[in-house]
């Protein structure tokens, strides 16, 4: 579950004087939703998702991510290393892909479990599962910039997803995608919602959300407007 209550962000730095980015968040998104955080460029979509992903503390108010609540002040609890813990439950898919190009597409999938410690022989048949189930399983040994841009966002996807992420965030996925692309994206997002996956996924585009209707949050002037699909 996501839940923001009384949520306002002003950037590190910012005077006090200063307006706030977000204002005013109230909304709560059950877990294993999907929901579209739709808005122009520059309506805080990409921060809205830093806070949801707990890369940003709210300047005031309280953000709950899967039961950890984190507020303006640091707590005894984050500190002991819970935000860092949770940060492993949740993914994130950016615009830009982020695969290490001197990494080969099986390896840039296998980058967050080696991290996390997993055993070579139990990571190599997760890793397998989910390059065959984006249908990357014939370019496991490619570089990534032998990939279309088709290609390397289902990398980044596949890369997100198999630590089996409580929570999916993918920040303008289908930006530099065409559309059979983006359609295609989308249609792994959904089926990661239906395997019980909380999803969230910013666009600016107005032909997404109509293809596959689904309850929305709107950014406009700071605030977030929650629509039921």
């Amino acid at each position: 579950m996501l839940r923001f209550t009384d949520v306002g962000l002003r950037y590190e730095g910012a005077a006090l004087s200063a307006p706030e980015v977000l204002c005013d968040l109230d909304f709560t998104l059950a877990q294993g939703s999907f929901t579209w955080l739709l808005g122009p460029s520059g309506a805080g979509k990409s921060s809205l998702l830093r806070l949801m992903g707990l890369a940003l503390r709210p300047s005031r108010g309280e953000v709950e991510v899967l039961g950890l609540r984190v507020g303006p002040n640091p707590s005894r609890m984050a500190r002991r290393g819970a935000i860092a813990s949770m940060r492993r439950r949740i993914a994130t898919v950016y615009q830009d892909f982020r695969l290490l190009p001197y990494l080969s597409v099986a390896d840039n999938v296998a980058l967050p479990l080696r991290l996390a410690g997993r055993a070579e022989a139990s990571l190599l048949p997760d890793v397998a599962e989910m390059l065959a189930w984006v249908g990357l399983d014939h370019r496991h040994a490619d570089r990534p910039a032998t990939l279309s841009g088709g290609e390397q966002q289902r990398a980044a996807i596949a890369r997100a997803v198999v630590g089996r992420p409580d929570v999916l965030l993918a920040d303008e996925p289908t930006g530099n995608l065409d559309a059979g692309q983006a359609r295609r994206l989308l249609a792994l997002l959904i089926e990661m919602h239906r395997l019980g996956t909380t999803v969230v996924v910013a666009t600016h585009s107005e032909d997404l959300p109509a293809r596959f209707p689904a309850a929305a949050l709107v950014l406009g002037g700071g605030r977030a407007r929650h629509v039921q699909g």
